[in-house]
């Protein structure tokens, strides 16, 4: 508490400064406002902030202010409106094509129909720990090897009985005649003993239920996966089996958009466009027809139903 000298200084002091801020303010002025409102601008400064308005940094403020993107209201846009749908390339006369295909391919008597990895298994086995595990181990032996020479090996493995504590108690020289003369046979011994070991381990004598775990097996690419989730699990994963016959025909029909340089490159390229319920169905047609007809080296496209329609058979 301050003492009443004190407070007289105090206030004397007050009253000269109230005076001097009057002063200031020049004569007439009216109480002074509240600090949240601003004073009136005198004619000099009211001329000097319309000149500040008028500068260049103000209009590219709201030049930016006017650049901002905003959502239309559902009245502008129109309700139930439909996104907007980017068209997927497709080739030409593919469907057309296609149902020639099927038409040289109705009597199935092509190798792939009757010796095909998926009709080497024995379809009276066990699902589980038996006939899937057949299904892979063709599927193995398969890669770079005619359907009959797959089916031939196949055949002898079976009579030994086929399982995966059969094939891991078969010593690898064994394994390897009974095997013979498939595509790189002597690899695909060290394959089929590791995998099966996996197997054994891991999966209780079955196979995988996936690509990705598929894929993971020692010997085991894109195409055996996907063929092997097809016919063991009845699950369509992607178009299977894309091989040297599948590629070079989507190629020669212009079924892919750029050219393609891997069967599993083709794959991807059909996948992008090929509707969905095809998949399945695709790999058996085109594999036919590229046994029989569709050949790699002297096509007989004087017999193709699709010679007017195949761009490669115009420059043969």
């Amino acid at each position: 508490m301050c003492s009443p000298q004190e407070f007289g200084m105090n206030a004397w002091s007050g009253r000269m400064l109230t005076r001097s801020r009057s002063r200031s303010r020049g004569p007439g002025a009216g109480p002074r406002r509240c600090r949240e409102e601003p004073e009136p601008l005198r004619k000099g400064e009211a001329a000097a902030e319309r000149r500040k308005s008028h500068s260049p940094m103000k209009h590219q403020r709201k030049a930016q202010r006017l650049c901002v993107a905003y959502e239309g209201s559902d009245s502008e846009k129109g309700e139930g409106a439909e996104p907007l749908k980017v068209p997927v390339w497709e080739p030409q006369n593919w469907q057309q094509q296609l149902a020639n295909i099927r038409a040289m391919r109705s009597k199935k008597d092509a190798p792939v129909d009757h010796l095909g990895a998926e009709h080497c298994y024995d379809s009276s086995a066990p699902p589980k720990q038996v006939r899937r595990y057949q299904v892979l181990l063709s599927l193995m032996l398969s890669s770079q090897t005619k359907d009959q020479v797959t089916a031939g090996a196949m055949q002898r493995l079976r009579a030994q009985g086929l399982t995966v504590d059969s094939i891991l108690q078969t010593d690898d020289a064994t394994l390897g005649k009974l095997i013979y003369p498939v595509g790189f046979w002597r690899s695909k011994v060290k394959y089929i003993k590791q995998t099966s070991a996996i197997l054994q381990q891991c999966y209780g004598g079955d196979i995988p239920a996936s690509v990705a775990e598929l894929v993971a097996l020692p010997g085991v690419g894109p195409k055996m996966a996907h063929l092997a989730m097809a016919v063991a699990w009845g699950i369509v994963s992607g178009i299977a089996a894309v091989d040297t016959h599948v590629h070079r025909i989507a190629n020669r029909l212009r079924w892919t958009k750029k050219a393609t340089k891997s069967p599993e490159e083709t794959r991807t390229a059909l996948e992008e466009w090929l509707p969905r319920e095809l998949w399945h169905e695709i790999n058996g047609l085109l594999v036919g027809f590229g046994q029989q007809t569709c050949l790699p080296v002297h096509p007989r496209c004087q017999g193709c139903l699709n010679q007017a329609l195949c761009p490669a058979a115009q420059g043969l």
